[in-house]
Parts: structure tokens; sequence; C-alpha cells
């Protein structure tokens, strides 16, 4: 454990620890593979009791990681999902300890079961790709044979799709696929004009939208949440570790 002597305007040591990203980093400037990661608090209670009511998940994990995250350099809407993943785990394993009940159903009988895994057993997903010193991945698009530099959604671009969402006129279908897309793109072609990404992502073929979804899905650091559970009748579960209210039960 360390001790982290200037956070916010403020001067004073506050216990912390390393949490090792599965993105190793490369991804932002900074190039950090490990950042300073604080322990929960009485504080920070009141942001977890206030996800109870409140339905705007990452506005809560975005205060946790405010509060929590003493790396000056590294904004916390700047991380992407593995890593967000695994400082929320660090942060319950630091406070509840390693074990993590859930209730699952049965698929032979429809009964509920309870099931306990071990959170400090996840592994870090393999990827076949990796991007460039940019933290892009370049690929040829399989349809139009385009050839397309990509970047994984971070934070920030995950919670403007949702605000956009919110915003958009009811009884319209909101175009999240395009704007994700959007995002997602860097360059086409090696031209990173955004209003020709955006005028060539309207014609996109299905085939390659769905090939850069798959891509990013695949080739994305992040840890493994598959999980494989037996229940009384002895059929197998699998199912994902997810990071909602239940997550952090225990406080409550």
């Amino acid at each position: 454990m360390e001790d982290y002597q200037t956070y916010g305007q403020q001067s004073f040591s506050l216990p912390h620890d390393m949490v090792q990203l599965p993105t190793g980093g490369i991804f932002y400037k900074s190039k950090k593979k490990s950042v300073k990661v604080g322990y929960l608090t009485a504080a920070d209670e009141n942001i977890i009791l206030g996800s109870l009511n409140n339905s705007a998940k990452d506005g809560v994990v975005l205060s946790l990681l405010r509060n929590k995250l003493f790396e000056p350099d590294l904004r916390p809407e700047e991380l992407l999902t593995g890593d967000i993943e695994a400082i929320l785990i660090f942060l319950r394993n630091t406070s509840f300890g390693h074990e993590y009940n859930i209730s699952l159903t049965d698929p032979a009988t429809k009964e509920k079961f309870n099931h306990t895994l071990l959170l400090d057993e996840l592994n870090i997903k393999k990827c076949e790709q990796k991007p460039n010193e940019q933290g892009y991945f370049e690929v040829t698009l399989p349809k139009s044979g385009l050839i397309a530099k990509l970047k994984p959604l971070n934070m920030w671009d995950t919670m403007e799709i949702e605000r956009m969402t919110a915003e958009y006129p009811q009884g319209r279908v909101a175009p999240k696929v395009s704007w994700r897309l959007n995002k997602q793109i860097i360059a086409l072609n090696d031209n990173e004009d955004r209003g020709f990404i955006s005028q060539t992502v309207e014609t996109l073929p299905i085939g390659d939208s769905k090939f850069i979804r798959n891509f990013l899905n695949e080739n994305e650091p992040s840890l493994d949440l598959k999980r494989v559970a037996i229940a009384p009748s002895g059929e197998k579960v699998e199912f994902d570790i997810t990071f909602g209210v239940d997550f952090f039960r225990p406080f409550f």
C-alpha cells in the first residue's frame, strides 16, 4: 500500500493500492499499465446507496471513479470498459472480500439457487490483434474494402451516446449504430475528415458494421466475465458477471 500526496487541491495522504489495467494502458496517452486507486470509505457509501434510486448507472460509476482514481493525467471518462471493471472489482474486493454471491435460475426446475464465485480468479481476455502506438486498430472492411482505423469506446463516448438517445424525439428510433460507428472509426483510407466518415457510415454495408462491432468486442482487452455454474439439477448455467446494484449489495 502507498500514500498519494496530492489529490485535487488538497495535500494529504490517502491510502491506496496499484490496480493492473487489462488494457495495459495502450489506449491512453500516459501508457500507464497500472493506476493508483483508493479504498472505499464511508463517504463513498452515499454514492453507492444513491444508485438504488438512480437509473443512470454510468453516472454512479463515474462519481466513484472520480473519488477513487488517483491519477492526475488520466481522467475517469477516458477509461475503457475493461479497465473500469478491474477498478470496480478492486474496490469491491478490498471492501467486502473476494466472494460474490449471486442468484441464478436452474434451467431444469426453473427454481432459483445461490452460487458463489471468487472475483480474484478473473483472467484477462486474450486478444489476437494489437493496436498501434496511437491506440488504433487498422483493418480492411470485408464488404467495402475500405481500410479503417478503429478505437474502442471509452466511458465518455458511451455516456454521450446515452445522452443523445435520451434527448432524441420520442416515437423515433435513435440512430445509435451510426453514432457508435462515428466514434469508433478514426479514419477511412487515411481520411480523418469527420464529415466524410459520417457520410460513409450512413452507406456502410451491414456486413462491415457487424465486422467492426465483432472485431472491437473480440480485441478490446478486458476481463473474462463469462462464468459457468452447476445448478442443483446438474445442469450447466452460463452467465456473465455484471456491475449493477447487486455488485455492491453488501453495503445494504
